[in-house]
């Protein structure tokens, strides 16, 4: 399946053949604060059905593992503080699975 997208600002855009039954969500606090939500959506992608156009700002995270990652995006990193909501707005644009995550399969942590 072919999908693309960019940032908000449109500085980034992106083109990306995925295989949608490889989508999952993060519920790691690194995703909540970068995204500034309960969680964020992944998919992997082979690099030879990546295109990315514009120049992402990089700066460097060490996971859990050791491991040094490379986190990408737009513009510097600052997020919101989270909290918890107290209200929905723009209801009618809600996915129609996010009531229902209690049948996807969960994990703790990284699965191996």
């Amino acid at each position: 399946m072919r999908v693309d997208g960019g940032c908000h600002c449109g500085k980034i855009k992106y083109e990306a053949g995925i295989d949608p039954d490889k989508a999952g969500l993060c519920h790691c606090t690194d995703c909540q604060t970068l995204t500034s939500s309960a969680f964020s959506l992944f998919v992997p992608v082979p690099k030879e059905k990546f295109r990315l156009r514009g120049e992402p700002r990089v700066y460097v995270k060490t996971a859990e593992s050791g491991n040094r990652r490379a986190q990408r995006g737009s513009g510097p990193c600052g997020s919101e503080r989270r909290s918890r909501p107290r209200a929905q707005i723009w209801c009618r644009s809600a996915l129609p699975w996010v009531n229902g995550l209690s049948s996807v399969p969960q994990h703790a942590k990284q699965p191996m």
